[in-house]
């Protein structure tokens, strides 16, 4: 059953609406399904990081619906980048369910990709069967498997000691962009060397970023952490190789002394994955990255994020 809204882009007036559907939204369907409803706090404050971002990284291309009263019953980020259109996080209003309304945000997303001539890609929750079927039904297909591992830092930094490789990662300068986006190109055919640029001079938000170098002073990987305090997650990052992954990893993780941290490792990285159940990770949920068009094969280690969207 569609019922009536209008799909427009979101404005700066709209951000606190969203921030609360955001919530509200998560909130529902991780308490009705999963029983964790908790996991997204009792506050919406901390989601307007979500429609300030994309505001400020690519203003206007964020899709709203709103209904004939003009309040936002569901919201759709999208990113165009060099290589591909990507999709970030996908919501509706809880009333508003089973709809229609996603899948008509979803069809203007896929729209655009195909005026640019380009694939569309996202990040989706394995548990969300819903979500999964609406995409593989406007053509998306599955591509590779992410575990999300939760795992809290103690004050003192992790027990373990850092692996090697750690002494080989630095701050990444402000200057470093296209050496990141090369590298993410060279091993995972995409590029989107804006956002890199976007966190390396602090644009909107607090952003750091660490790269590993090798002997040769060639770039190995790199790992783009969020320091706000509403955002629980690491990423995006690639890597040539486990090892580089493992010590970008350590690294990221030693700097949020105190804190419960996510991240989304992909499940072919075995040895990494142990190397987090050793440090006290679990397992909290799977994501799968899908694609209008099919993936090409690609190298190294990846790690996903949702703000933003790094598929």
């Amino acid at each position: 059953m569609h019922l009536p809204v209008q799909l427009s882009i979101l404005h700066a007036d709209q951000h606190d609406e969203v921030a609360e559907l955001l919530h509200r939204s998560l909130v529902n369907w991780y308490e009705t399904r999963l029983g964790e409803g908790h996991r997204f706090g009792a506050s919406s404050a901390g989601f307007r990081l979500f429609p300030e971002l994309y505001a400020a990284l690519d203003p206007g291309e964020a899709i709203c619906a709103t209904d004939a009263n003009g309040k936002v019953r569901g919201v759709c980020f999208v990113h165009s980048r060099e290589t591909h259109v990507s999709i970030g996080i996908v919501a509706t209003d809880p009333d508003f369910s089973g709809r229609g309304v996603a899948r008509r945000m979803m069809e203007m997303a896929v729209d655009r990709g195909r005026a640019q001539r380009k694939p569309v890609r996202l990040v989706s929750s394995v548990m969300n069967l819903d979500s999964f079927s609406l995409y593989t039904r406007l053509g998306f297909v599955p591509g590779s498997l992410f575990q999300d591992i939760e795992i809290f830092i103690p004050d003192t930094g992790l027990i373990y000691p850092p692996p090697a490789g750690v002494d080989k990662i630095r701050r990444a300068s402000n200057t470093e962009a296209g050496r990141l986006a090369d590298l993410e190109f060279k091993l995972q055919h995409i590029r989107r060397e804006k956002d890199y640029a976007f966190f390396l001079n602090n644009i909107s938000g607090d952003w750091q970023v660490w790269v590993y170098e090798n002997e040769a002073a060639e770039l190995c990987g790199f790992m783009v952490c969020n320091q706000n305090s509403d955002w629980n997650m690491i990423g995006p990052g690639t890597a040539l190789d486990a090892q580089v992954a493992e010590a970008l990893v350590w690294k990221s993780l030693d700097h949020r002394r105190g804190k419960t941290t996510v991240i989304l490792v992909p499940c072919s990285a075995t040895s990494l994955v142990s190397a987090l159940y050793a440090w006290g990770g679990r397992n909290i949920e799977l994501h799968v990255a899908q694609s209008t068009e099919p993936f090409d094969s690609t190298s190294g280690v990846t790690f996903p994020t949702f703000l933003p969207e790094s598929a």
